[in-house]
């Protein structure tokens, strides 16, 4: 029987599905004989008493759940997701480089540096990568700070806009598609897949159009309906960040798999278990295996 810490806050427990995920989360657990504590930034102090810890809060290397993945690495106790993946998630020029390095079949990427934000660059670009091209801003999450410009005009204003928040910028090639899969990676593994419908008004899992904010809808898919190309290419990507629990966004373009990104802390509330009931008591036998 083991201790498991599972570190949420408020917003964790903000609707009923993530409530739900976390119950059975909990009920797996039980199962095989461990006990689940929910830890709240205030029980930080209880982390070294645990025998292993799974973060479910907001992750980013400015928040309390930060510290508590630290905490629990420094006391040699194990942890989803460890410091060094959530550090490597939540900017993404370190994200692509890691990816680069590994060879992940990714979107042209070219990282953008304050003094090139110019006419010249812009049409550099343009011409080079393709139009539209996709600006990010290195610490975004949810699809915020990530915009689509067709022109010189429209690539200056966004990213002099997002170089307020960082000294780069990414820049990529659009790749126009109906839906992204998600694949999750436990530990170098394959754990469940689902695509995410991009809402028609945009080209986004989430935007906010005309003051309004519209989410993806999310379709879990049994693993026959899953291309292997893409499945490789997912856990690739999942090896080239750590050995942690990660949701890898791709798109399918002409027999391509084109990685999007890597997401540490992925959701598992919005129906990606349908198909896949049995990823609760993987992960708590991973975490208790670590």
């Amino acid at each position: 029987m083991g201790k498991i810490g599972v570190f949420v806050d408020r917003q964790t427990l903000g609707s009923a599905q993530q409530l739900n995920s976390l119950l059975k989360l909990r009920d797996a657990a039980e199962l095989t004989g461990h006990l689940v504590y929910f830890l709240f930034p205030v029980d930080l102090k209880k982390i070294p008493g645990m025998d292993a810890l799974f973060i479910r809060s907001r992750t980013d290397p400015m928040n309390i759940s930060f510290v508590a993945s630290k905490m629990a690495s420094i006391h040699g106790i194990p942890v989803i997701d460890d410091p060094d993946s959530i550090q490597i998630c939540s900017d993404k020029v370190n994200m692509y480089l890691h990816l680069m390095k590994r060879h992940v079949c990714i979107p042209k990427t070219v990282f953008v540096r304050k003094g090139e934000v110019t006419t010249e660059r812009a049409r550099e670009l343009l011409e080079s990568i393709g139009s539209p091209l996709v600006l990010k801003e290195p610490s975004t999450s949810f699809s915020a700070r990530v915009e689509r410009v067709g022109s010189e005009e429209d690539f200056l204003r966004v990213a002099r806009r997002f170089m307020k928040l960082s000294d780069w910028i990414v820049a990529q090639e659009f790749i126009p598609s109906e839906f992204d899969w998600r694949i999750g990676v436990l530990d170098g593994e394959f754990l469940y897949a689902c695509k995410y419908i991009i809402p028609s008004e945009t080209f986004k899992i989430q935007a906010t159009i005309n003051g309004h904010t519209i989410y993806c809808a999310v379709k879990s898919a049994p693993l026959h309906e899953v291309p292997e190309m893409v499945i490789e290419e997912a856990l690739k990507a999942g090896k080239a960040i750590g050995d942690g629990l990660y949701g890898v966004d791709l798109k399918e373009s002409a027999g391509t798999a084109y990685v999007i990104e890597v997401n540490d802390n992925p959701s598992l509330e919005g129906g990606e278990d349908e198909c896949y009931p049995g990823i609760y008591a993987r992960i708590i036998a991973n975490l208790m295996e670590r």
